[in-house]
């Protein structure tokens, strides 16, 4: 339903799939949209979908979606009456709703004052205790020094929880389990606070073991009407990073979740909250009657599509309603949920080499569709995917009669989940939801980080090598890196002297793992031999480029999609997916040299950055001793932290300093082996 007393023309000040689906509401409702972008966003879907779309600055979120001016600007420029913020970024900042109410431009979120409160953890932990909330015991106080909290650690008690008091989404939290990990942990508290939040204010708190992540939405129109939409079961994380999300959550009954509800109502009443929101409470999995306030997040959550599918209600549309001065037309009891919801999300990273952030361009896609199947997804074909942003591409999320049932649908809309050119976690979400422990509502925080040693992803079949070497034997310049009629570019064996029996290929699978294959050729089959066992392969005719490329062998036709990226080949087929790479000459011969230089079964002393991404920490200076295992430098991607350490003892040599941008698998240090002083058993002591 349309209203002439809504806005005109919406900013949304935000990029990804959050961006895009603020676009879709503002579009059902007649309003015309504004998209903003960075450099690295220049053809991002968000700016394909909006009405307009104003440039803000370069790549760096602090030079261009966290550029306050730059927004107010762009409002101004397009006749913006209101600015959506999404979640993230500036959404939460009272400086950024500040200089809107300045500008006379509308904040679609809360007042200054809700911000204020709870936008600070511990602020808000100390203020709902006065308006029948229960909190997590613990010391949430301004100002305390490292030395402060290593002397109240004793009273919270251990296992203890370190918090960023600014921020959320479970960025910057870290678990101690012993006294003495307590100062070094909390220095990257600090560290990692202040590069996302601006903010290095920490607090502790009892870490609640076996706990659930229940949050609760809710809705309130600036009339003092307050409703909540029931809760979510966010339990499913990892380093506190949310990864499925459900409603309902199956381990409330009817009067806790009234309770719970009544809880989070009494949270938005006491900072007098307008907009949507949602509280965030801790609940014992041994006592699920009892909850414990953490936190209230005063924007939209990444999960709110599984709130708005079980009641129905769009949740971005109220947002702009509010923001208008419409009064919310549901009471409580219209509040129905029906059914059951899950959203799983995908990111760009690899979960089988610890999660680390990927990067790429996306060359191949398909995204699922069907009944009580949505995608909010940010991903296009040919979208650069950025090291500068947060990995996440997209959410699928399924509607059912029953959790079953939901979950069930999910699977299958997550198999149709095929992304080529960089890696991603859906095979590992499929992995998640098909545990044994999760179809039976078995949930607590902690669950993925027990269940993650046991888990065993997909390799290539011999079958899918044989067709990836075949593929990328082919004689043009994309597999040998040498001009089409030149001589290394022959495919049919021929050298001078006589014929090559076979071809000998070495094939980078994933990031690390090295195959070699040998194959020949017989017209347009080619025979390869892996591991012993020759396969014919014959390719089937390609389409269009957005195609894949599909392979015979040994006259069975495989499901597995092909898709080319220049000289890497991706493999994809049921929300798999790994890149193969035929290796150059050039590379395998470095990698014999590398191996000559040192002795066998001996750790690399090249330190090599795992992703691409920009150097936060320096801890060694050029020329230093280190020992094994020592921290050399920190990289940042996506918004995580790793740790580069020193394989071997020894002298580094080290040149980079913070701020300086490194590539996937670029060398950033080498040690140097200390020499042993003590002879052999091969050698004699001179005398």
């Amino acid at each position: 339903m349309k209203n002439t007393a809504l806005f005109d023309c919406v900013l949304v000040a935000n990029r990804g799939e959050i961006a895009c689906r603020v676009i879709r509401t503002l579009r059902a409702l007649g309003i015309r949209s504004v998209a903003v972008y960075s450099d690295a966003d220049a053809s991002a879907r968000h700016v394909a979908e909006a009405d307009l779309a104003v440039r803000i600055g370069p790549a760096a979120p602090a030079q261009s979606y966290l550029n306050i001016e730059a927004i107010i600007a762009a409002c101004k420029a397009t006749g913006a009456q209101a600015v959506h913020p999404g979640y993230g970024f500036l959404s939460e900042n009272q400086a950024f709703a500040r200089a809107l109410d300045d500008a006379g431009v509308a904040f679609i979120g809360p007042k200054v004052h809700a911000l204020n409160i709870m936008g600070d953890k511990i602020r808000s932990k100390n203020h709902v205790t006065g308006f029948d909330v229960p909190v997590v015991p613990g010391i949430a106080e301004s100002g305390l020094t490292d030395a402060d909290l290593i002397a109240a650690a004793p009273q919270v008690g251990y296992p203890l929880l370190i918090k960023p008091s600014a921020g959320g989404g479970g960025k910057g939290m870290h678990v101690v389990e012993r006294p003495e990990d307590l100062p070094f942990t909390l220095e990257t508290a600090r560290r990692v606070a202040a590069s996302a939040f601006g903010d290095d204010t920490l607090f502790l708190e009892r870490l609640v073991r076996t706990p659930r992540h229940i949050e609760v939405q809710v809705l309130a129109d600036a009339y003092g009407n307050v409703i909540h939409l029931g809760e979510r079961e966010c339990s499913l994380q990892r380093r506190h990073q949310k990864v499925i999300e459900e409603a309902p959550s199956a381990l409330l009954d009817e009067a806790t979740r009234a309770r719970i509800g009544e809880a989070a109502c009494n949270a938005a009443r006491s900072v007098d909250y307008v907009g949507a929101g949602t509280v965030e409470f801790l609940v014992s999995d041994e006592a699920p009657d009892e909850f414990f306030f953490m936190e209230m997040n005063t924007r939209l959550q990444v999960e709110h599509p599984v709130t708005e599918m079980v009641t129905g209600v769009d949740l971005v549309e109220w947002q702009v309603r509010i923001a208008a001065g419409e009064k919310l037309t549901l009471a409580q009891d219209d509040v129905v949920l029906t059914g059951h919801a899950v959203e799983a999300r995908v990111y760009a990273e690899d979960a089988e080499a610890g999660f680390l952030p990927s990067a790429g361009t996306v060359v191949g896609l398909s995204e699922p569709q069907g009944e009580g199947v949505r995608v909010d997804s940010s991903l296009l074909p040919g979208l650069e995917v950025s090291p500068t942003y947060d990995p996440m591409l997209s959410k699928v999320i399924a509607w059912a009669p029953s959790r079953p049932e939901a979950l069930d649908r999910l699977d299958t809309a997550l198999a149709g989940t095929q992304i080529a050119g960089l890696r991603t976690n859906v095979e590992y979400l499929r992995l998640l939801i098909n545990d044994d422990d999760v179809r039976a509502g078995k949930l607590d925080t902690t669950m993925i980080e027990r269940k993650l040693p046991d888990l065993t992803f997909r390799a290539p079949t011999d079958a899918e090598i044989a067709a990836a070497a075949a593929l990328l034997s082919a004689p043009d310049a994309s597999a040998t890196g040498a001009s089409a009629d030149s001589p290394w570019s022959r495919g049919d064996g021929w050298r001078i002297g006589g014929a090559h029996v076979g071809i000998p290929v070495q094939l980078e699978v994933g990031s690390s793992t090295v195959r070699k294959v040998t194959l020949t050729r017989d017209g347009d089959v080619s025979r390869v031999d892996v591991n012993g066992t020759v396969f014919p392969v014959s390719l089937l005719p390609g389409g269009p480029d957005t195609v894949p490329l599909r392979a015979v062998v040994d006259g069975v036709t495989l499901s597995t999609r092909f898709v080319t990226a220049g000289s890497t080949l991706w493999l994809t087929d049921a929300g798999w997916s790994v890149p193969v790479r035929r290796l150059s000459r050039q590379e395998i011969l470095q990698a014999q040299l590398a191996s000559i230089a040192r002795a066998e079964g001996t750790a690399d002393p090249e330190v090599r950055s795992p992703m691409p991404g920009t150097v936060i920490t320096v801890n060694v200076a050029d020329g230093d001793t280190v020992e094994e295992g020592q921290v050399l430098l920190s990289v940042e991607a996506m918004k995580m932290e790793h740790q580069l350490t020193a394989a071997v003892t020894g002298t580094v040599v080290i040149n980079l300093s913070p701020g300086d941008l490194v590539s996937a698998n670029q060398v950033v240090a080498r040690i140097h082996p200390e020499q042993s002083d003590t002879p052999t058993e091969q050698e004699e002591p001179t005398s």
